[in-house]
C-alpha cells in the first residue's frame, strides 16, 4: 500500500513538474516576444523623430521652361513670341535638399538645368524663386539657391563607408505628393554603365523612387544624407524596385566646384582603357579581371610624361581599388586638375607605382587611329594607312595598318571587324605597316588566340581572335 501511495505521489510531483516547465516556457515567451515588439516600437519611433527632422531639409520644386509649339501642344499656352508663334510652357517636378543655412540646394541637373523660372516650396509652405549657381551635365547634379538664412540644412554621410544591405530612406516628391518617405535597402555599389550619365557609380536601391523624387535626398538610420536620387530602371516610368542615385562623395566635389566657380574641373590623364575579360587577363599574365588595361597612351599627357604605356593594368589610384574602367575614369575625374595620384600598375606582371600629375579635362573632342597582302589564317586583307587617311582622320605615320576586306565566316568576321578598321598590334608587337603586320603573323597559333589591339577615332581596344 505504501509503495502504492508513492508512486501516487510521485506521478503527481511530475505532473506539477512539467505544468511548471511548460507554463514558465509560455511566460518567457511572451515575455521575450513583449520586448521584441517594444524594441521594434522605439525603433520605429526613433526612425519617425529622425525622418521628421530630415524632412525640413527637403524641398519640393517646380520649373517652367518656355517652348513654342503647335496648337495641339500639352503644355499651357502662355503668350506668342516675335514672330506670332504660340510659346508653351513645360513644367517639371522634382525635389533637393537644403545644404547650407543660407540657402544653397543640391539637386539634379535635369530637374533644373536650362530652366527659365525655378520656385522652391520648402516643408513649411514657404516659396522662393531659386537661382541657378551651376550645373553639370555629366554628373546630373546642380546647384540653387533662395534669398533665405537660418534654414535647417541636411548633414552629409559617407557614401564610402555604406554596404549593401544597410537601410536606407528616400525622401521626395513624387508626382508632386510633397515630402512622401519611402524606405529600402542598398540594392548594390558601383553601378556604372547604366547610360544615364557620362561619369557613374550609382548606389542602387529599392526604396521607392519615382518621378518627382529626382534631386531628392537619399539618407541612413543616422540621417545624413549618403546619395542623390537621380533616376529608376522602369518599363512603364513607374517604381519597378531599382531606383540609381548618386553618391554623396562625388556629388560633395561636383558641389563645391559648382558653387566656387560654376562648373567642374575634371583630372585629365590622356590614356585610352578597357575592362579586363577573363581572355585578356590570361594573354596579360594577371590572375583576374580586377582593374582597367591601357590600350593608348596620348602623346604630351600627363601618363606619357609619367611612363604609363600600352598594355598596363591600373589597379589602384591613391590606395583606392580599381575594379573597371568606369571606376578608373570617376577617380581620375573625382581628382581635379593638376592633382598628384599615385597609381598602382600591373606590367608584364609585375606590380609598379608610378606618380602622374594630372591635367585638366577639355571639352574638345580627341582623335586616334584609323595596304594589300592576304591573311588567309585571320580572315582579312589590309594595307598601309595611306597619306590621305592619315590627314584625314588625325593618325601619326605608322599607327597601323588598315583592313580593306573580311572574309565571310573567317574569325575575322566572327568576332565583328570589318573594312575600315585600324589593327595598331598584334599580340603586343607594334605593327607600323603591312610587312611587320605580315611577320607578326608567323608565328601566331589561331586556336590559342591573337590579341590585336585595334584603333579608331574614338579610342583603342584590345581584342582576341580564335577559331570558335
Amino acid at each position: 500500500m505504501k509503495t502504492k501511495n508513492n508512486t501516487k505521489l510521485l506521478a503527481r510531483w511530475s505532473i506539477l513538474l512539467l505544468f511548471w516547465m511548460l507554463f514558465g516556457t509560455v511566460v518567457q515567451s511572451a515575455e521575450i516576444n513583449e520586448t521584441a515588439l517594444q524594441n521594434m516600437i522605439r525603433d520605429s519611433k526613433a526612425r519617425a523623430a529622425m525622418v521628421e527632422q530630415v524632412r525640413e531639409a527637403v524641398v519640393h520644386i517646380r520649373v517652367e521652361k518656355a517652348l513654342n509649339g503647335p496648337d495641339n501642344s500639352l503644355y499651357n499656352p502662355s503668350s506668342q513670341n516675335n514672330n506670332g508663334a504660340k510659346q508653351f510652357k513645360q513644367q517639371r517636378l522634382g525635389s533637393g535638399s537644403i545644404i547650407s543655412k543660407d540657402g544653397y540646394i543640391l539637386t539634379n541637373n535635369h530637374v533644373v538645368g536650362g530652366a527659365d523660372r525655378i520656385l522652391v516650396i520648402l516643408h513649411d509652405g514657404q516659396e522662393f524663386e531659386a537661382e541657378l549657381i551651376g550645373a553639370d551635365p555629366p554628373s546630373d547634379i546642380a546647384v540653387i539657391k533662395i534669398p533665405a538664412n537660418e534654414l535647417n540644412p541636411i548633414q552629409m554621410g559617407n557614401s564610402d563607408e555604406m554596404q549593401v544591405g544597410e537601410t536606407v530612406i528616400a525622401i521626395g516628391n513624387p508626382f508632386g505628393l510633397t515630402l512622401t518617405v519611402t524606405l529600402g535597402i542598398i540594392s548594390a555599389k558601383g553601378r556604372s554603365n547604366v547610360g544615364i550619365t557620362d561619369y557613374e557609380n550609382f548606389i542602387q536601391t529599392d526604396a521607392a523612387i519615382n518621378p518627382g523624387n529626382s534631386g531628392g535626398p537619399l539618407i541612413n538610420l543616422e540621417g545624413k544624407l549618403i546619395g542623390v536620387n537621380t533616376a529608376i530602371f522602369s518599363k512603364n516610368g513607374g517604381y519597378q524596385g531599382i531606383g540609381f542615385s548618386v553618391p554623396v562623395n562625388m556629388a560633395q566635389i561636383i558641389m563645391q566646384d559648382l558653387i566656387a566657380e560654376g562648373k567642374v574641373s575634371r583630372g585629365w590623364l590622356g590614356v585610352g582603357i578597357q575592362d579586363v575579360t577573363a581572355e585578356l587577363a590570361q594573354a596579360f599574365g594577371v590572375k583576374n579581371t580586377k582593374g582597367s588595361l591601357i590600350t593608348k597612351v596620348m602623346p604630351s599627357s600627363p601618363a606619357e610624361t609619367a611612363g604609363l604605356i600600352k598594355g598596363d593594368i591600373v589597379i589602384r589610384v591613391n590606395q583606392r581599388k580599381v575594379k573597371n574602367s568606369s571606376q578608373l575614369r570617376n577617380y581620375i575625374a573625382e581628382a581635379g586638375a593638376w592633382a598628384d595620384v599615385t597609381l598602382e600598375v600591373i606590367r608584364e606582371g609585375k606590380t609598379e607605382i608610378i606618380k602622374v600629375t594630372l591635367d585638366e579635362l577639355k571639352s574638345a573632342s580627341t582623335s586616334t587611329p584609323l595596304k594589300t597582302q592576304s591573311s588567309l589564317v585571320l580572315g582579312i586583307l589590309v594595307q598601309d594607312l595611306s597619306p590621305d587617311v592619315v590627314k584625314r582622320l588625325g593618325y601619326d605615320p605608322g599607327t597601323g595598318v588598315v583592313i580593306t576586306e573580311v572574309e565571310s565566316g573567317s574569325p575575322a568576321a566572327q568576332i565583328g571587324l570589318k573594312a575600315g578598321m585600324v589593327i595598331a598590334e598584334v599580340n603586343r608587337q607594334p605593327v607600323r605597316d603591312e610587312r611587320e603586320f605580315q611577320n607578326a603573323l608567323k608565328n601566331i597559333n589561331i586556336n590559342q588566340g591573337v590579341l590585336l589591339l585595334m584603333v579608331s577615332p574614338q579610342g583603342s581596344q584590345y581584342i582576341i581572335i580564335k577559331l570558335r
